[in-house]
């Protein structure tokens, strides 16, 4: 027997042991019954249920995207403030209203010189126009360009922020993208926690480092009476003994000092059972030399850390930290001090997100659409594989084995990639196997029409796969480029449907073509096979 054929024989042995390894941990009884060495040997992939077949959580958040606007021109106002302090340009007061900046001079001989410093330093304010009484104020807001970038970049930063934090938070496969001009769409196949993850997800996670407005020149005034420069804040304390939370009232500069984008990482750390977990956090090396500087500054005064503006800390400076660490207590519990690492580590949502539709997709619809789409499949199969096999005889019972071997290919190359399995995956499958019968029948109808020619049953083999193989070529690569392109573009259930349509084209020109050529090499070099019954 030709050595070569014995190799492709082995070839297609091998993959078939292959598939069912991979196979076996999405097996339903099988893969809770592996061994443990199993799992380290093929790894933890398996096929993964869709959204629409095992269930979970579909959320719909809207993005405040003025939120981030006003956000942004929080930190003008605090740039712009400096820069007319080294400007020696003398400010009566300067705050943000709304989507605007207002500036009250002490002389309106100085508007001349804000108007410099803004234009020089500041390209993407514009000056407002204002009544000719009020010449000693200025208005700014944002150039309408800036606005929409803003708005581009919130949307994007968003959708990012929450991938990362819904990737720590460990749900599998799950669905995260854009819809509309503010609107970001998530999906998580089998959350056992919708409520964690709702929170998880909306909690905007801005960490301001400010100091307590405790100087003499704050005396007199509490978190009822601000003075000029301040904010009264809620804040929360811990009791150590009791374990309950008591809510505080603190008095803080206006002036935030630092902000949890120079985090690096944040991390849980257990401390006794009196203290609790606490979040210890670790700066970048800019965040670092700031927080040295800030400490040095400032021995002896309380440090408020601001977690979405409340106070959950406030120690005091005792001595100058080098090294960039601190640390937020709370009074948490461990997971919401996991929850807390995470949002840090995952970074600050640039605006505020509000959930504004959800649903629920119970398991046991997912449930009846595999059991339906097992049985439409076992009966549409059946049907085409009783009839090659009728209509091609011998040829047909090759295609149909071919059919076969396409399924548990396709099956295990999703394991191995860890693929997600939805109802659009399953109508994939389904196209790919129609590929694979037109495959097969191109190949028998060509053998068929050689065999009516009068020529032998090598020469009609070798010259029906040679003229059905351009056929195939071409239809099967158009169809694999349209894969493609669906996958690149296509979001969601569409992407589901582009990955078992690649890889079933793949496996079906393989087992069409290569499998079945392989099965008649097999016989003609045994001379097993004397006729075609085709």
């Amino acid at each position: 027997m030709n050595r070569g054929v014995l190799y492709r024989v082995g070839l297609i042995a091998a993959l078939v042991v292959a598939s069912f390894v991979l196979l076996a941990p999405s097996l339903p009884g099988v893969g809770s019954s592996l061994p443990e060495w199993w799992g380290r040997f093929v790894g933890a992939r398996r096929i993964r249920l869709g959204l629409d077949l095992q269930g979970g959580s579909h959320l719909l958040f809207t993005v405040e995207l003025e939120k981030a606007v006003e956000m942004h021109l929080d930190r003008k106002v605090d740039e712009l403030r400096r820069e007319l302090r080294e400007a020696h340009v003398g400010a009566v007061a300067l705050d943000r209203e709304g989507q605007f900046i207002r500036l009250t001079l002490a002389s309106p001989d100085r508007r001349a010189e804000v108007e410099r410093v803004v234009g020089e330093r500041f390209p993407s304010l514009v000056l407002e126009g204002g009544r000719a009484d009020q010449q000693n104020t200025v208005r700014l807001s944002l150039h309408p360009r800036e606005v929409q970038q803003l708005y581009e970049y919130a949307l994007d930063q968003s959708l990012e922020t929450i991938r990362n934090r819904i990737d720590e938070f460990g749900v599998a496969e799950p669905t995260i993208q854009r819809q509309g001009t503010r609107e970001i769409l998530v999906q998580l196949p089998g959350i056992q926690e919708p409520e964690r993850a709702k929170a998880l997800i909306g909690r905007t996670a801005v960490l301001e480092f400010r100091l307590l407005a405790d100087t003499p020149q704050y005396q007199g005034f509490n978190a009822d009476n601000p003075a000029p420069g301040t904010e009264a804040m809620d804040g929360v304390e811990g009791d150590p003994v009791t374990g309950r939370t008591r809510r505080l009232r603190h008095l803080v500069e206006s002036q935030v000092r630092m902000t949890g984008e120079s985090i690096a990482d944040a991390r849980v750390q257990l401390f006794d059972q009196l203290e609790g977990p606490v979040v210890q956090i670790t700066l970048d090396a800019d965040g670092a030399r700031r927080f040295d500087e800030l400490t040095a500054a400032n021995t002896g005064r309380h440090l408020a850390i601001i977690l979405d503006g409340t106070v959950y800390s406030a120690p005091v400076i005792q001595e100058r930290i080098p090294g960039g660490r601190a640390q937020i207590t709370g009074n948490f519990d461990i997971k919401e001090a996991r929850d807390l690492a995470i949002v840090l580590r995952a970074g600050a949502l640039p605006a505020p997100v509000t959930l504004v539709e959800e649903r629920t997709v119970g398991p046991a619809l997912g449930r009846d659409s595999i059991r339906k789409g097992m049985v439409s499949f076992a009966v549409g199969g059946s049907v085409v594989a009783l009839f090659i096999g009728v209509y091609y005889r011998f040829a047909g019972f090759l295609a149909v084995c071919a059919l076969a071997l396409n399924i548990v290919y396709l099956l295990a190359a999703m394991a191995g990639f860890g693929a997600t399995l939805t109802l659009p995956g399953i109508a994939g499958i389904v196209l790919t196997l129609g590929m694979a019968v037109d495959a097969n029948v191109l190949i028998c109808e060509r053998i068929r029409e050689e065999l009516l020619l009068g020529k032998g049953p090598r020469a009609a083999i070798d010259a029906g796969y040679e003229r059905a193989w351009s056929a195939i070529l071409d239809s099967n690569v158009t169809t694999f480029l349209s894969g493609l392109i669906l996958f690149q573009f296509g979001t969601g259930p569409v992407k589901g449907f582009a990955v078992t349509l690649c890889i079933g084209i793949v496996t079906s020109v393989f087992t069409a073509v290569f499998g079945t050529r392989t099965a008649y090499e097999y016989l003609l070099s045994g001379r097993r096979l004397d006729r075609v019954s085709v």
